[in-house]
């Protein structure tokens, strides 16, 4: 793993609302992590947690408060947000959000949504080329390029999503941040659209931060998982260790509420609940790692009980 180029390094993350007034909100709260090249690397937590507004910081949406981004070598923390630095950083980083009817502007045509990348970058020469260019991308992600010229209310909420998709991929990107991009959408849609993200991944070699709420989605997807809570990184390590052997209580107490498909050990299944007050909640805590690539925000008294626990499983 650490042979591979990191294209992304967060260092110390800092997002705080209303700074410094009575009603400040600390919703990034010094948070590090990196990313590397060609993996997906999933940040889950609830409602709250702080997970859209580490995304949002890192491709600059947000000035954060402190701490440094550095994408690809460059600290993009500190670029100027209109400038030719940024243009170059947004062509490289593009995001899919939420709700793919409200990042559709209802006003556009489909083709013109999909194309306003390639208007901005000057990615085409002429009208032809960039019609040419919107029906391979519409091919890409599964729609009938015949409908470059409807509007977003012609689709259903799976359409609309691959539309979003489209115009993320235009400007031929390196690295996407998928802000939620399944959890507005029917469950019988869902993996339809995560089967496309991961396709397009391989064709196009990219580089994903996979963020959501439901675990077991972002295990589907994910090479590496961080789960957060208010503002701070609880545990991180390959999906597979996360998910089959947690080491944090806030972790243990997500996975048991993940729904099962057996309804008959769904009626056993024990919820467990977290206490956050039974937290050492000193100014040593950090993320420390307990076994390689395996990490949990602890400090050092309470190590050696995670150390234990994860020679164990």
């Amino acid at each position: 793993m650490n042979e591979r180029k990191k294209i992304l390094q967060v260092q110390h993350l800092k997002q705080y609302f209303n700074h410094g007034k009575p009603n400040e909100v600390r919703a990034v709260d010094d948070v590090s992590f990196d990313i590397y090249e060609g993996e997906t690397f999933g940040l889950v937590g609830e409602s709250g947690s702080g997970k859209s507004t580490t995304g949002r910081s890192i491709i600059r949406l947000y000035n954060p408060t402190s701490g440094k981004i550095i994408y690809d070598g460059q600290d993009i923390s500190k670029i100027k947000t209109r400038g030719q630095e940024m243009l170059h950083f947004r062509q490289n980083v593009q995001m899919i959000f939420q709700d793919p009817y409200a990042s559709l502007d209802p006003r556009m045509k489909v083709k013109d949504i999909i194309a306003e990348g390639l208007d901005i970058h000057g990615l085409v020469k002429d009208a032809d080329e960039r019609d040419q260019r919107v029906a391979e991308l519409l091919k890409i992600v599964g729609l009938n390029p015949d409908h470059s010229t409807r509007y977003p209310h012609e689709f259903s909420g799976g359409q609309r999503q691959r539309i979003g998709i489209a115009r993320a991929l235009a400007v031929d990107p390196k690295f996407i941040i998928a802000d939620e991009p399944i959890s507005a959408l029917d469950v019988s849609i869902q993996a339809q659209v995560v089967n496309l993200l991961k396709d397009i991944q391989d064709q196009h070699k990219l580089t994903y931060l996979f963020i959501a709420h439901d675990l077991s989605m972002v295990k589907y997807i994910s090479d590496r998982i961080a789960v957060m809570h208010h503002g701070q990184l609880m545990e991180l390590g390959d999906s597979d260790t996360v998910y089959n052997h947690p080491l944090h209580p806030y972790t243990k107490s997500l996975l048991s509420a993940v729904p099962l498909p057996d309804p008959e050990v769904e009626r056993q299944r024990q919820r467990l609940s977290y206490d956050a007050s039974i937290e050492n909640r000193s100014t040593d805590q950090r993320l420390r790692e307990v076994v390689p690539g395996h990490f949990v925000f602890c400090d050092e008294s309470e190590l050696p009980k995670y150390q234990k626990q994860a020679q164990a499983e």
